[in-house]
């Protein structure tokens, strides 16, 4: 169409793992774009929010009621484990911008045990010591935020929370 439309899409991995690979025609239509928009709006704090309260269980509620008793030990276990080893996951670069090891741990993990199945199943994927040493990286979706942001262009998203996080709480617990 006239002006040209493009659809870009993103990876959330951090984005200097993929930006020497995203090719200049991509990089010439970002630029040259007076409007983006993303999945979601990572730096809209209402987003950010309303998925932290989205992965939560119903009130009251608890891990270790929901799951079966030894799942929940072997999760304790293994979250201990991460919490010991990350100290020695973490890079001079991490530890140089301040970023200490139970501050990075409360981050990803913090209040774990209350919430839903689905969503600490996806924050155990990322407790990795690959994905430990690049935290602090913004993955491409926020650095194409926050660069959109920075150059001054309208943004927005595609979808709302809810149409993200109601499928995935939707899951029953032998499909997660």
């Amino acid at each position: 169409r006239d002006p040209p439309a493009y659809l870009f899409g993103t990876i959330h991995v951090p984005y200097t793992r993929v930006w020497d690979f995203i090719p200049d025609n991509s990089k010439a239509a970002f630029h040259a774009s007076s409007s983006v928009y993303f999945e979601l709006d990572l730096t809209d704090p209402y987003t950010i929010s309303g998925l932290a309260s989205c992965q939560m269980l119903p009130h009251g509620e608890n891990l270790q009621d929901v799951l079966p008793r030894e799942l929940y030990r072997r999760l304790k276990r293994h979250l201990d484990y991460i919490k010991l080893m990350l100290p020695h996951w973490m890079t001079p670069d991490q530890r140089g911008k301040g970023l200490y090891a139970d501050y990075l741990f409360n981050a990803i993990a913090g209040n774990w045990e209350r919430k839903r199945p689905v969503w600490v199943m996806l924050m155990v994927n990322s407790l990795t010591e690959t994905d430990i040493r690049s935290r602090g990286v913004p993955v491409l979706d926020l650095y194409l935020a926050q660069e959109a942001e920075r150059m001054k262009k309208k943004t927005g998203a595609v979808e709302r929370v809810e149409e993200q996080c109601h499928p995935l709480n939707g899951l029953n617990f032998s499909q997660v």
